[in-house]
């Protein structure tokens, strides 16, 4: 049954003026959580993917199970939030039609936020998580990390531990919209994001890792030799600050031999996929990143 779809520029708007002002740094965190987990209560998750609780590396999930059998592998999804706020509700939609276009079994992760958890806490879960699902599963050469902007902080970072320590790597990372420059020191300031407050961000970051220099290797994967990483799959809107990141990413991880798969989509905000169902540009977005994993994942044995 097709759903009722809502103009992209509906939506911007919607996100506008619903959704940046409570981003802002002098909303408390847990009126932030509270008002996203409402708003996106209101799009609906795709349909034939059951939904179950499950838990990886102590943490919740949510796991979104595909009709189609067999499935094609497994995907830890780190939610993005600004390390402070998001949420199985925030991201549940998104979640279920990345499960849908892939054919694999998403596992969407919480884990610990910022500042009740500072850094590591959310990266040893996503670790944790990760290391778990790859000791359960039948096939763990066919995992995926995929997450979306302080999520893809964490993904690529989990990524680069990996690589670091000589453990088993993901298939692929599935990327949208990630940030990677906590500092924001290299951030064009011309550039004006429907959803997104730079003050909101400094906040998030200050929360995230306090009193550390966001600079700092541990902190700044943008700057770290990428050698030696899966392959990327990269989406970003034109419209939000984080663009210059991805573009970045793209072209570090290309100089360093990683094949990378960067998809721009014009006039778009920062994480539109998050409506995916509701907003056709937002559903074929999610659906090319499924389709990428897909291939990422039958390609991995």
């Amino acid at each position: 049954m097709n759903r009722p779809q809502v103009p992209a520029g509906v939506m911007r708007t919607v996100v506008r003026t619903l959704v940046r002002p409570v981003l802002g740094p002098r909303v408390p965190v847990a009126v932030q959580r509270r008002w996203l987990d409402v708003v996106s209560g209101t799009t609906p998750p795709a349909s034939g993917v059951d939904v179950r609780v499950g838990e990886l590396g102590g943490r919740p999930t949510e796991v979104m199970v595909p009709a189609a059998t067999p499935t094609t592998g497994e995907v830890l999804y780190l939610h993005g939030g600004g390390f402070t706020t998001g949420s199985a509700a925030t991201h549940r939609t998104l979640a279920t039609h990345l499960a849908a276009a892939s054919g694999a079994v998403v596992h969407l992760l919480d884990y610990r936020l910022a500042p009740e958890h500072p850094f590591p806490a959310g990266l040893d879960d996503a670790l944790a998580a990760y290391r778990e699902l790859r000791e359960r599963v039948d096939r763990p050469e066919r995992t995926v990390l995929a997450g979306d902007s302080a999520g893809g902080w964490l993904a690529l970072t989990v990524a680069l531990r990996l690589r670091d320590e000589g453990s088993p790597l993901p298939a692929a990372l599935g990327l949208v919209s990630p940030w990677l420059d906590l500092s924001g020191a290299d951030r064009r300031d011309d550039r004006v994001d429907p959803m997104l407050q730079p003050a909101w961000m400094a906040r998030c970051a200050a929360a995230f890792a306090p009193g550390r220099d966001l600079r700092n290797p541990e902190l700044a994967p943008l700057a770290a030799d990428l050698a030696g990483l899966p392959p990327l799959v990269v989406q970003v809107g034109s419209e939000e600050i984080l663009f210059e990141e991805s573009v970045r990413l793209a072209e570090r991880a290309r100089d360093a031999g990683v094949p990378v798969d960067l998809r721009r989509f014009d006039g778009m905000w920062h994480v539109f996929q998050v409506s995916a169902g509701s907003v056709r540009e937002s559903t074929a977005a999610v659906d090319a990143l499924g389709a990428a994993l897909a291939t990422h994942l039958g390609a991995a044995g």
